[in-house]
């Protein structure tokens, strides 16, 4: 009795074994602690700080601050171009997230077959992500101007092009283009390392069992990539609520802002109009972005079978 007693009082996470999980929790919090450090300079703190500041009204060139309450989102409610900015957001997340997910997975597919000179195809499909979005941009301003490399080739189809950019019909989609291009290579590469640590036994007892090319996709390697795909769409809907260098350098926000984002209206705000604490209200993108996060986790659980 007393050695049983003894034993249930010095198991794995019982009394005895106490000191030793502080020690080792005293030395994770050691290591962590110059990164929580930095992060609490540069990334918490600026976050705090403004939402304080959105219940003010500030302008950066005077020095007095004047407490507001709520009225900066109160007339954020109400403002047209904010309304008009979270519509084109949102048409532009509908868009762009689904469209580079799917480009991406289809990648990653078509790379990951012992295929000739499969290492090129890669490395091709990845240059767009660590290509400069401003070079990118520039490069494509000139393919979709009116007289740029898209309209020569719809000419030569007997097809005349549009001003992509300068027409509010087509520049929110022919931007969402260029952001699409420009980032499923990067998720290839996450899609590649999902494909890879999916168990070769899964698919080959799916041959086994007569399952065909189609099912072995919906069976195993989709369920086998719910991790992946919930880190890429997760990443991609935070990346496109917060774009902003492809509409700074491309449109500007216009023509009649048919391409202000949330992130380009709260620059406007800011510094344009310098209006800092009405451009804070739009923390609201926070809020945001953190319910649609929440709203795909339940779609998507990241959970593996």
């Amino acid at each position: 009795m007393l050695s049983k007693a003894i034993s249930r009082n010095t198991g794995p996470g019982r009394p005895a074994d106490m000191p030793e999980r502080r020690r080792e929790a005293r030395a994770a919090y050691f290591f962590l602690l110059p990164a929580l450090i930095v992060l609490s300079l540069f990334a918490f703190s600026p976050l705090v700080f403004i939402f304080v500041v959105a219940f003010f009204d500030w302008n950066l060139f005077r020095a007095d601050l004047h407490w507001v309450e709520a009225a900066n989102f109160v007339e954020l409610a109400g403002d047209e171009r904010f309304l008009t900015a979270l519509r084109n957001t949102t048409v532009y997340v509908l868009g762009v997230v689904p469209a580079q997910t799917l480009l991406a997975l289809l990648l990653a597919l078509a790379v990951s077959w012992n295929i000739p000179a499969r290492g090129f195809f890669r490395a091709a499909f990845y240059i767009p992500a660590i290509t400069s979005s401003v070079v990118t941009s520039i490069i494509f301003l000139w393919i979709y101007s009116k007289p740029g490399l898209l309209n020569y080739v719809l000419f030569r189809f007997g097809i005349e092009g549009p001003d992509w950019i300068g027409s509010p019909k087509y520049a929110l989609g022919a931007i969402m283009a260029v952001n699409v291009w420009s980032t499923s290579g990067y998720f290839m590469v996450a899609f590649l390392a999902g494909l890879r640590n999916i168990p070769a036994s899964l698919y080959e007892a799916a041959r086994i069992d007569g399952a065909g090319p189609w099912a072995r996709f919906q069976y195993v390697t989709v369920p086998g990539l719910k991790p992946t795909l919930f880190f890429v769409v997760t990443l991609g809907i935070i990346g496109t609520f917060q774009v902003f260098d492809q509409i700074y350098m491309m449109s500007a926000g216009g023509p009649v802002n048919a391409t202000t984002t949330l992130s380009y209206f709260v620059y406007n705000s800011a510094f344009r109009y310098f209006r800092f604490g009405y451009a804070a209200a739009a923390v609201v993108l926070f809020a945001i972005i953190l319910f649609v996060t929440r709203v795909q986790r339940r779609i998507i659980r990241p959970e593996a079978p």
